[in-house]
């Protein structure tokens, strides 16, 4: 049987020219892919450039005006049980809470007395020694500022926090519960493993955790915005912002700082503002009346309340400063009752009396953003009475 003939056409080999030819034109194909792909990532580049210098300005907080208050921590010192020093603690954060103070300074009018019990304290300058008076009420008002689903992550047990179940709760925007909608939550990042460029994860008192775009150390506190959520996703997506981010942008008061200051002249001393406090008022029965008080343009306004045997001894005590009349270190030093029926008024009611007599007066540089509530439309109202509200969330006993 005869075999057929191979083509010999078909089986000739290609030349060395012919190849290189090949080769060339496929690698100039390449590098045109190449290329195209370069000018595209670098497109991209620029435009998650110019996202993030948007995004950045859009996160950036606006100014607003802000309110220190000063109070003494011996104050606790007066009270007769250690239920009062709690409560007493309890309604100066009421106090703070209902006029929106940003910050709370706590001082020792004594000025690091020698013979005073002493007990450590963590603010945002970091661990400090100070009068335990000054310490416990310190640490109640953080207590109470912080929302109650973090309180366990932030606060063990406590001697100072041993009756803070009784205290009202200060039930501030910021204090969110697990049905309440907002775009801005407070959260505790978590010690959860995330793959390395994927974030952290953060409780922020949802059902679900939650995935922030930047990595956190664990246990630390920190502010989220809330990013459209897709359905059907094991993990909420946000992003850390400013603390002050929240106030600016919607006008909801995002609660208070407490600091600790050893010392009168440390209020002004260890000021948090870069420009210091620009408007100061000190409060005494001796001063002037609060009635023909005229309130200038102000950034930081700070209103320093005395103790038991007020600001005169506060000062005789400080050894840094040289006056002689406690009304020279402050711009305005005000009598928040005249013509009192009471020949006292305690710190915790001039509080409420300066602050609410003070309200209408304030003249602030750049005014907090009034906030708009969402509209509730007459169907989602009457869906919201048929479900039960569960208070769980203001019942600060089981932090005890």
């Amino acid at each position: 049987m005869e075999e057929p003939k191979k083509d010999v056409s078909s089986t000739k080999k290609r030349s060395w020219s012919e190849t290189n030819k090949t080769i060339k034109e496929e690698r100039k194909k390449w590098k045109e892919i190449n290329l195209e792909k370069k000018l595209e990532k670098r497109k991209l580049k620029a435009e998650s450039q110019q996202n993030d210098i948007a995004n950045t300005a859009r996160l950036t907080p606006q100014f607003v005006s802000t309110l220190s208050i000063a109070v003494p921590g011996s104050i606790l010192e007066n009270a007769q049980t250690p239920q009062l020093r709690s409560y007493l603690a309890g309604q100066i954060a009421r106090a703070a809470c209902l006029f929106q103070a940003d910050e709370i300074i706590v001082f020792d009018d004594f000025c690091e007395e020698v013979t005073a019990k002493k007990s450590k304290f963590d603010d945002a300058d970091g661990e400090k020694i100070s009068r335990q008076s000054c310490v416990q009420l310190g640490r109640i008002l953080q207590y109470l500022e912080c929302p109650q689903y973090l309180r366990k992550s932030f606060f063990p047990i406590h001697k100072d926090l041993q009756y803070g179940g009784l205290l009202n709760p200060l039930n501030a925007p910021h204090h969110l519960g697990v049905k309440d909608e907002f775009p801005f939550r407070e959260g505790v990042v978590l010690n959860t493993p995330v793959k390395a460029g994927k974030g952290s994860i953060v409780n922020v008192g949802l059902l679900k955790q939650l995935r922030v775009d930047k990595v956190l150390v664990p246990g630390i506190r920190c502010t989220v915005k809330l990013l459209p959520q897709e359905a059907n996703l094991k993990k909420l997506k946000g992003i850390v912002v400013s603390p002050n981010l929240p106030r600016s942008e919607t006008g909801v008061y995002w609660g208070y700082n407490v600091r600790i200051a050893n010392s009168l002249s440390k209020i002004f001393s260890q000021c948090p503002y870069k420009e210091g406090y620009d408007l100061t008022i000190g409060t005494s029965d001796k001063g002037s009346s609060i009635d023909d008080f005229t309130c200038p343009k102000y950034k930081h306004l700070l209103v320093v309340f005395g103790g038991v045997q007020g600001l005169e001894a506060a000062l005789e005590n400080d050894s840094v400063l040289n006056a002689d009349d406690p009304k020279l270190l402050f711009d305005s030093y005000l009598n928040s009752l005249p013509q009192q029926g009471s020949k006292t008024i305690r710190t915790e009611e001039a509080i409420l009396i300066t602050l609410a007599a003070l309200r209408p007066k304030l003249n602030p540089e750049a005014g907090n953003k009034e906030f708009v509530a969402p509209v509730v439309t007459e169907s989602e109202s009457e869906e919201q009475g048929d479900v039960k509200v569960d208070n769980d969330d203001d019942d600060m006993s089981k932090f005890d």
